[in-house]
């Protein structure tokens, strides 16, 4: 059990890429805390790792607000008495080309996915300055490096976590606390659904593996990255895309 006692916080944790990942690190030995802002979501999560035989904390979360996140956050601290990961996985899509994009979606992508991965990583970054000790893994996307068509908000705000991640790995890892950004490429979760198979074939074409990642894929490397064997790993960018960028 590579995460075995480790505290772990997990934003977007009810569903997706967040449930792969709280099921991953349950099994790992990790103490759970699932966040997301849907209460079925969130139960559902727990009630997955508790029937696998581990235990779990489910909060309902909004990233974007404070208050929530620090009443989470001091209800783990009660529990657990210390916090040694968070998981920004949290985030939204709303896609839209430039010229017909609003400033409600350009703002509200921002808000979540690039203001919420600050106010979760703020609500703990004393916590673990004080125990000498943590991990922050920031959720990016090949989209963050690379762009995409229509997707000047989603782009700009992953572009910003792995500027967030850069700069805390230069501040906080001579404070024993290391932050590093995973890229997704092209996974199989429910944001998909609604995409037409021709679309998902051409989408797998563009993958050398010739398959969409599923979210497991993203959860082991999380996991590893949160474990000590991934001790020296600090401010890195990695890719899990199955070579879709190549």
């Amino acid at each position: 059990m590579r995460l075995k006692g480790k505290v772990s916080i997990i934003t977007g944790g009810g569903r997706g890429i967040g449930q792969a990942t709280a099921l991953k690190f349950a099994r790992e030995g990790a103490l759970v805390v699932v966040s997301d802002m849907n209460q079925a979501a969130v139960d559902d999560t727990v009630a997955e790792i508790r029937k696998a035989g581990f235990d779990a904390l489910g909060f309902v979360v909004d990233v974007t607000k404070r208050a929530q996140i620090d009443a989470m956050v001091a209800a783990v601290m009660v529990k657990y008495g210390r916090i040694d990961v968070l998981v920004n996985n949290a985030g939204i899509v709303m896609d839209a080309q430039l010229k017909k994009m609003s400033d409600v979606a350009f703002d509200k992508v921002i808000d979540v996915n690039l203001k919420g991965t600050y106010n979760c990583t703020r609500a703990v970054v004393d916590i673990m300055i004080e125990q000498s000790s943590g991990v922050i893994l920031n959720a990016s996307s090949i989209v963050g490096i690379f762009g995409n068509f229509g997707q000047t908000n989603y782009a700009a705000s992953k572009f910003g976590v792995i500027g967030m991640v850069k700069t805390w790995a230069r501040e906080l890892g001579k404070k024993g606390i290391r932050a590093n950004a995973v890229c997704p490429g092209f996974v199989e979760t429910p944001i998909l659904a609604s995409i037409p198979e021709k679309v998902l074939e051409s989408m797998r074409e563009r993958v050398p593996m010739g398959r969409l990642g599923k979210p497991e894929d993203i959860a082991n490397t999380y996991a590893f990255l949160a474990s000590d064997e991934a001790s020296y790993i600090n401010g890195a960018v990695i890719e899990v895309s199955g070579g879709a960028t190549i």
